[in-house]
């Protein structure tokens, strides 16, 4: 098969690879910076860069002022292409985005929450918005509330299947029939949804395929199928390049299958991770106590939250995973060393070459 380029609005990628954002700093500006290197999209994700005390006190500020770190860095190390993800339901969200549009950022990952005022937010047509989706019924809201309001459509669009890690925009009832909703069937169903907007304004919407994208032949199946590219995060955490702790890593090497567990978020979407002692130990105890100075999200309610999810996931980054939450996508328990963000492309090409 030859690989094709990834075409979003302004920003063509070598590969039709996009890094997937994955948020309290496991995707920071080292992770990004390396997969623009090899010609792919890199994401950093803007949730949780924030000095943990330092925030208590200034939370939006430190925020902030975090992120812009990690868009320069990124933009020092390449000149490649980068974009930053947001979940909507970030207490400073719209902060944050105009933060990454200062810094120059021209792609804009929108998730975990219905993008229906971006494009008032952001006028600059030539930033690119990329909204997720889980299924051809968000899509359609979200491209007839922009039509119909700001008479713009999104740049691309972030197909996001049920075997992706981290919060899952699917009820529980639904995981439990992947295959009913797998990417297989609801590739089809987005593309036959866009079309008609795609008529409409002349352009192409490209769709990226994601959650549950391990190998090349995962990547040459989603391609034929009509997606333009893929988004693949999970495969990227055991790479050198990515920050998390040598503890964090060492989790997803030693995971088996049936490790691998939908939970509860505090957020109010279902999740999926890693079993271990934290998740054990909350089974046992059923709720943790919280103090929360930030109120980081805004859809969590402190005075019912098991526990704190922003410290939760924190703690593993540090490599404190006995009191700590691994985030992972399904297929997780399929890797089995540590390689450089370089060799995982190259891999990952030549499987598709070879499909």
């Amino acid at each position: 098969m030859k690989i094709p380029k990834l075409q979003i609005g302004n920003i063509t990628a070598d590969i039709p690879i996009v890094q997937g954002g994955m948020g309290v700093r496991v995707s920071l500006s080292s992770l990004a910076s390396a997969v623009a290197k090899e010609g792919g999209i890199g994401t950093i994700s803007s949730i949780g860069l924030g000095d943990i005390e330092a925030a208590k006190q200034a939370y939006e500020r430190i925020s902030r002022e975090a992120l812009e770190r990690e868009i320069r860095k990124a933009k020092r190390a390449s000149n490649g292409n980068i974009a930053v993800n947001f979940m909507g339901v970030l207490s400073n969200v719209n902060d944050l985005i105009k933060t990454a549009i200062r810094e120059g950022i021209k792609m804009i990952v929108y998730g975990a929450g219905l993008p229906v005022k971006l494009p008032g937010l952001i006028e600059d047509r030539s930033i690119n918005l990329v909204p997720m989706v889980s299924s051809a019924r968000v899509a359609e809201f979200i491209l007839r509330t922009w039509n119909k309001r700001y008479e713009r459509i999104p740049d691309a669009i972030i197909l996001e299947g049920p075997l992706a890690g981290g919060h899952l925009g699917f009820s529980e009832e639904q995981l439990d029939q992947p295959e009913k909703y797998s990417l297989d069937n609801l590739l089809p169903e987005i593309l036959e949804t866009i079309k008609p907007y795609e008529d409409r304004y002349g352009k192409k919407i490209p769709v990226i395929a994601a959650g549950g994208i391990f190998d090349g032949k995962d990547i040459a199946r989603m391609l034929t199928l009509g997606a333009s590219g893929v988004q693949i995060a999970t495969r990227f955490v055991c790479t050198v390049e990515c920050d998390v702790s040598q503890e964090f890593k060492q989790s997803y090497l030693d995971a088996k299958e049936e490790d691998i567990v939908i939970i509860k978020s505090p957020v109010g979407m279902p999740g999926r991770a890693i079993q271990n002692k934290f998740l054990d130990d909350l089974e046992i105890k059923g709720k943790l106590k919280i103090k929360c100075p930030y109120r980081c999200l805004t859809a969590c309610k402190v005075s019912e939250a098991r526990y704190c999810i922003a410290q939760a996931l924190i703690n593993s980054y540090f490599g404190d995973v006995d009191h700590g939450l691994i985030f992972c996508g399904q297929n997780a328990y399929r890797i089995d060393r540590i390689v450089t963000v370089k060799e995982l492309i190259s891999d990952l090409l030549a499987e598709l070459e070879a499909a």
